[in-house]
């Protein structure tokens, strides 16, 4: 049998064809060259926006020779050894000519395939050669076929072997054009809107939709480019990209014809609870965990990753201090990465899949290309205009593009933040315009991700706003992603103490965590552990109601999407005697218990414990007592000792002592002895 020939998984611009099988039979062979020769005929329905003569002429060659595989068929007649070569070698060439137009076609490349011309035009060169080279072999007059398909093959070859594949001169003047407008914006010159234009309308880019296509499919590129660790085409892709993202937010501002973000993006702001980190634990570059923490002559530490394109792009200065290095030396950090790396482990982080994040983000602390660079300010400079002095249609617009802009890209964010985006953002957070609300909460939740985002925000006054929002936003996803901003505002101590002193801000979480949807209940969540790291917040988290609330979050047919982030925050409040008390007269002891036994989450599994560790010690005997009643309890415990994190192990641990110690004692007394504390009724 022969192989697929189409594979949806490829990079563009590659052609994994692959040669028929040994020993095929002649009938299955032509049967497949058949489909393949019809799959490429049909793209002459297809647009181009570039490379259309040279597909065109791709086309027309291979319908005529259709037209002669078909007849073969048609006349049933045996096929010799040489004939099945020729088309062996036909068939291996047309896979590539189908990958080719596919490309040339794809929806989203057009300007990457006109920027590739030269490379494509030279494929579409050596696959004509590759016809004319398989047909020179080809019996043609051993063929029982009419005398009609034997003079239009013979001049497909003929036309193959003297054809003049060269680059549309159309398609050169539009890659120049292309070439100059990024050295005008690298130049810090804005380009004439006009000769923009020309080039988006010899590519068919007509509006907002497609141009977003160009910038996602480029970012893609980029992307895998990063994942390949293939670096070469890179400040290209980026200086398409700024240009692409520049038209979309300038040239197509009128544009009403823009779609709607993916509001996945509010919901995967953060996929665990606990990658809020200490702030030691952050670098100082990339804002995120650090997985290889090395040392400056500064004394300064960051990811190794950060600090490497920091000092790669010529920044001979400490990021942090602005003291110039003494030595780019690097000194690894190892107390600090085994912390880390403890940290991690306590808290079900996948270390894999941080440091891949990482790379994903610190990618974009430095531009791509000083196109790209230049392109992001002058858009970012843009945008704020339009926010301050814009109508009410182009402010949404403008807030739409910022959301875009700084979802995943931390130059842009400091560009935005730079241009002073942020004040007027917090203005928008009042509008009546639910779309315009949500797009506002959107933007300043991405850059409150940067440290210069975080202190604007909070500086203009923007935690009584965002509360505002949370409180009573007008859509329910409003509400979420100011949740979701809250959290990250509150990983600087200083907020954190100023957010748990602001009276409505925890009980609103708790509001949300109450009747939000499960993004919702999700974010509040997130935020309400990230107060709990400044600890003068626990008292007013516990009295504004939140553990009756997660109990009944983790009772609910919803515990499966949220129950290690409510366990992680119940175990953090169950290391207080008060906040024990809370978890057991919400009658949270058999529901924490018959959670340890079922739910499939390891970290679940081990904030349970946690609870039932300092339940045990904070309760007393009856909760000890209630314990040891469960035959279930002890083999899983054990369990724990062997395949948990250090952390769990030891609450494993103190749990098991404290479990033997009741059940040697032969008296309540005794056992008050060795367990002093409180006592509640837990029955």
């Amino acid at each position: 049998m022969i192989q697929r020939f189409d594979r949806d998984d490829r990079r563009i611009l590659t052609f994994p064809a692959v040669h028929p099988c040994e020993g095929i039979s002649p009938g299955t062979l032509l049967d497949s060259l058949i489909s393949l020769s019809r799959s490429i005929c049909n793209f002459q329905y297809k647009f181009f926006a570039s490379q259309r003569k040279n597909a065109r002429e791709s086309i027309r060659q291979i319908g005529i020779l259709l037209m002669l595989f078909e007849e073969i068929r048609d006349h049933g007649s045996k096929i010799s050894d040489s004939v099945i070569l020729c088309l062996s070698e036909l068939h291996l060439t047309f896979q590539k000519i189908l990958f080719l137009l596919e490309d040339c076609s794809r929806e989203g490349g057009k300007l990457w395939v006109l920027m590739k011309s030269h490379f494509i035009t030279s494929q579409f060169r050596v696959l004509i050669r590759a016809i004319a080279t398989a047909l020179d072999i080809l019996p043609l007059k051993s063929l029982d076929v009419s005398c009609e398909i034997k003079e239009l093959v013979s001049l497909v070859a003929k036309q193959s072997q003297k054809a003049k594949v060269e680059i549309d001169p159309d398609d050169e003047d539009c890659l120049k054009r292309v070439i100059l407008i990024l050295n005008q914006f690298e130049n810090r010159f804005k380009p004439e809107p006009s000769i923009i234009m020309k080039v988006l309308d010899y590519l068919e880019i007509k509006d907002w939709i497609d141009c977003h296509k160009e910038v996602k499919f480029l970012d893609d590129e980029i992307s895998l480019e990063c994942s390949e660790g293939n670096e070469r085409e890179l400040p290209l892709l980026s200086s398409l990209v700024g240009f692409l993202s520049y038209c979309r937010g300038v040239l197509f501002e009128d544009s009403n014809n823009y779609g709607n973000i993916d509001q996945s993006e509010a919901k995967s702001s953060f996929e665990i609870l606990t990658c809020l980190n200490p702030e030691d634990f952050r670098c100082p570059i990339s804002l995120e965990l650090m997985t290889d923490p090395v040392t400056v002559s500064t004394g300064q530490t960051y990811d190794r990753t950060s600090i490497q394109k920091w000092l790669k792009s010529g920044n001979l200065i400490c990021p942090k201090t602005g003291e110039k290095l003494k030595s780019t030396e690097l000194v690894p950090n190892s107390t600090l990465r085994r912390l880390i790396h403890q940290f991690c482990a306590d808290n079900g982080i996948s270390l894999a899949k941080s440091r891949k994040q990482n790379r994903d983000i610190s990618r974009t602390i430095i531009p791509g290309s000083a196109a790209a660079a230049e392109t992001i300010r002058f858009l970012a400079e843009f945008l704020a205009c339009r926010l301050c002095f814009g109508t009410n249609e182009k402010k949404n617009k403008a807030a739409y593009e910022i959301r875009l802009l700084a979802k995943s890209n931390i130059y842009n964010r400091y560009c935005l933040i730079n241009a002073g985006t942020i004040p007027p953002l917090l203005g928008l957070l009042s509008s009546s315009d639910p779309f315009m609300q949500e797009n506002a909460i959107s933007g300043l939740l991405k850059l409150s991700k940067h440290s210069s985002g975080k202190k604007e925000i909070m500086e203009h006054g923007g935690l009584k706003l965002i509360l505002k929002v949370l409180k009573n936003g007008i859509k329910m996803e409003a509400r979420q992603i100011a949740a979701a901003t809250i959290f990250y505002l509150s990983s600087i101590q200083e907020y954190r103490k100023l957010m748990g002193e602001t009276p409505e801000v925890i009980p609103a979480l708790v509001e949300l965590i109450k009747d939000g949807t499960t993004c919702g209940k999700k974010n509040a969540v997130v935020a309400i552990f990230g107060l709990l790291l400044y600890h003068r917040n626990h008292q007013k988290v516990l009295a504004s109601g939140t553990v009756p609330a997660l109990v009944d979050l983790l009772a609910s047919s919803e515990k499966a999407d949220l129950s290690a982030d409510a366990l992680a925050v119940l175990a953090t409040l169950a290391e207080t005697i008060e906040g024990s008390f809370a978890i057991l007269q919400s009658s949270g002891l058999n529901l924490i218990l018959n959670l340890f036994q079922t739910i499939q989450s390891r970290a679940a599994k081990e904030y349970c414990v946690s609870i039932l560790a300092s339940l045990s010690i904070n309760g007393g005997v009856d909760v000890v007592a209630v314990l040891a009643k469960d035959s279930k309890l002890m083999p899983g415990l054990y369990s724990l000792l062997t395949e948990g994190t250090n952390h769990a192990g030891k609450k494993a641990r103190s749990l098991i002592k404290i479990l033997q110690t009741f059940a040697e004692s032969s008296s309540s007394r005794l056992v008050k002895e060795v367990l002093p504390g409180q006592f509640v009724d837990v029955r």
